[in-house]
């Protein structure tokens, strides 16, 4: 087991308190330094604590940060307590890694007295949005319900364990938690973000931009939930350092703890874990004792490994490079890791193979591989042991009438799904059914804020409002957009002064052209319906690759943030559903309405494409353009809206 930034399991008291921000005084100032608070004594409970918790990672990051919390928040102390947290989907089917692992570690960490809660998000808005169920919220809840009960059968205990429904956490407070987002995505370029996706499965050139969204949004959840210790799979590592990387870039100063469970192997060879998508590459909670037996007796059950680190290929190992690789993972045998991660994870255990009983895992792995007991002797005791660990939560969905309708239920959904085939709604935000814009109309975006609005932008701006002809006018104030791509360093402040004083110079200007334009802010629109419009900017996102978002002119060395203003601006055209687009004439606002017109086509055949039109706009410019701003000079300057002298 990996122990990242601890020497050894036990780590000692950490002595050293951080100063409260502020703490020390200014020069000259009378004001004295407060004194630290003293750190609380460790005691054996605490380390008793520690010890338990953090044996449920592979890896942990980091063991001295896990023990100051504790001593900050654990047992005895006056804190309210800590977070765990760990998400799923309720999809309907849960492997034994999900079921039984989760359970004794969702005990460990939770133990009695230790002040721990674990937040489970229950992520049916993504299965919602993943067409789960036939795209039916209840249902997908009922199956989330069915699989708590699941757990509670397995025998965790809830006492302390909270479920929180994205669905409902997400648009309750869709206020918090997508501004969070945003504030998550300017903070990292395209590069930094790729990097999280291989969690996804996914090779560079291959990511639709969807796949952007997914690591900003679990990034998020960590925040969103207060998440003290992110306690998921080895394989979210790279997603969870990400949120300790947001904490340099905002200044937050407590880091989530990330204690990272191993993942269990899939039985076949070459499965590095399991796949619900392959009924016989796991062990399920729904299975029977015969599905455990056939699926374990023709389990992949190496012992020696078939490929040895320094070998030649096709080239057998002697004695004692084989000794040496067999140490650690290299024998990636699942029976085995079931054995260790699973029957000896309770405190106490014991397995049974042939007629030899075994107190620890070592013993059982040196047994087997020295072949003191076989392998079908290692199965056969397997088998028993998983069967007598799933058969409380057969017991219980057979003899629990709550849990026997749920699980009826699960299975009659499982069976619409199978036989029906229904046509996936696109769901959007619809502004002219909330009666925020009228139908048919034209849309101009209004340009990013920025520190100097210039008389050209405002001239740019009614020239495309012009374009209009008889059509009602939306000017749409992408002020979330503007957060998510830094403009104003994304101050709130100056970007609502900015569109301030950018829309009282339109109506100064052209006070006639402007008594016909809705001037609509996105925030607003978005805040009205905000769970449709993000599962449409997924779903423009889930629709376009990564690269035909950035297109030719964007780097991976920029900000993510105008990838995700790009998706958001396709959502915002299928909120407004207009009938006609201007932009002005440049390389990426051609990206930019192509977008929008193929989504429309491709994903939104019922409602009709906007006619989308390029404007050339006359230039306020005073001199020619220079070919470099170390150039200009005052004489180049445009005029400025908020300029006195103009």
């Amino acid at each position: 087991m990996l122990y990242r930034n601890a020497e050894a399991k036990k780590v000692d008291p950490v002595k050293k308190v951080d100063l409260p921000a502020g703490a020390v005084a200014k020069k000259g100032s009378s004001v004295k330094k407060p004194e630290p608070k003293p750190t609380r004594p460790w005691t054996e409970p605490l380390q008793q604590d520690f010890d338990r918790i953090f044996s449920v990672g592979e890896e942990c990051i980091s063991g001295p940060e896990l023990q100051t919390l504790l001593t900050a928040k654990g047992r005895g102390s006056e804190s309210t307590g800590f977070n765990l947290y760990d998400g799923f989907e309720p999809s309907g089917r849960m492997h034994i890694a999900q079921g039984v692992f989760k359970a004794m570690n969702v005990n460990k960490c939770t133990y009695e007295g230790t002040n721990a809660t674990f937040v489970f998000w229950v992520a049916d808005w993504f299965a919602l949005m993943n067409d789960k169920m036939g795209g039916d919220l209840e249902k997908i809840r009922t199956v989330g319900h069915y699989l708590i009960e699941v757990w509670k059968a397995a025998g965790m205990d809830l006492s302390n364990v909270v479920f929180k429904w994205a669905s409902e956490e997400i648009t309750t407070h869709a206020d918090k938690y997508w501004p969070t987002m945003l504030d998550v995505a300017r903070r990292f370029n395209v590069t930094r973000i790729k990097k999280c996706c291989q969690i996804m499965g996914r090779l560079e050139g291959s990511l639709t931009a969807a796949q952007i969204l997914y690591p900003l949004m679990q990034c998020t959840d960590v925040f969103f939930l207060k998440a003290d210790i992110c306690q998921l799979g080895v394989d979210q590592r790279k997603v969870n350092m990400l949120a300790r990387e947001y904490c340099d870039a905002a200044g937050i100063k407590h880091k989530p703890i990330i204690l990272s469970h191993h993942m269990l192997y899939g039985l076949k060879a070459g499965q590095e874990k399991m796949s619900k998508s392959d009924p016989d590459s796991a062990v399920f909670m729904e299975d029977s004792a015969a599905d455990v037996e056939r699926k374990i007796m023709n389990a992949y059950c190496p012992i020696v490994a078939e490929v040895a680190a320094g070998a030649t290929d096709g080239e057998p190992l002697d004695a004692g490079k084989e000794s040496m690789h067999l140490k650690g993972d290299g024998l990636k045998n699942p029976c085995l890791d079931y054995i260790e991660n699973i029957i000896f994870s309770p405190p106490g255990a014991t397995f049974s193979a042939g007629s030899t009983t075994f107190q620890d895992y070592g013993a059982v792995r040196d047994a087997f591989l020295s072949k003191q007991i076989s392998e079908d002797e290692l199965k056969r005791g397997l088998i028993i042991e998983l069967n007598r660990l799933l058969e409380p939560v057969r017991s219980h969905f057979d003899t629990n009438e709550n849990a026997k309708n749920l699980l009826s239920l699960v299975q009659q959904y499982k069976k619409e799904s199978a036989s029906s085939i229904t046509e996936k709604v696109v769901r959007r935000l619809n502004l002219v059914e909330l009666k925020k814009v009228p139908a048919g109309a034209h849309l101009v975006f209004a340009p990013l804020p920025s520190g100097s609005p210039t008389l050209q932008s405002a001239m740019d701006v009614l020239t495309l409002l012009q374009a209009a002809e008889d059509r009602p006018c939306v000017l749409l104030l992408s002020d979330w957009t503007a957060r998510v791509c830094n403009s104003c360093d994304a101050d709130l402040k100056a970007i609502a002064a900015y569109h301030s004083v950018f829309v009282a110079s339109l109506k100064a200007l052209k006070p006639r052209l402007m008594e016909n334009v809705q001037v609509l802010l996105q925030s607003d629109a978005i805040l009205a319906d905000p769970s449709n419009y993000w599962i449409s900017v997924i779903n423009v996102g889930r629709h376009f690759m990564l690269d035909d978002i950035m297109g030719p002119s964007m780097k991976d060395s920029e900000g993510v943030g105008r990838v995700i203003g790009r998706l958001m601006q396709v959502a915002d055209a299928a909120g407004v559903e207009p009938a006609s687009i201007a932009m002005a004439d440049s390389e990426d606002t051609k990206i930019e309405g192509n977008l929008v017109t193929e989504f429309f086509g491709k994903k939104l055949p019922s409602l009709s494409a906007p006619s989308v039109s390029f404007q050339t706009l006359p230039s306020l410019r005073l001199q020619p353009e220079r070919e470099s701003d170390a150039l200009r000079n005052e004489n180049d300057e445009y005029f400025l809206l908020d300029d006195p002298k103009v």
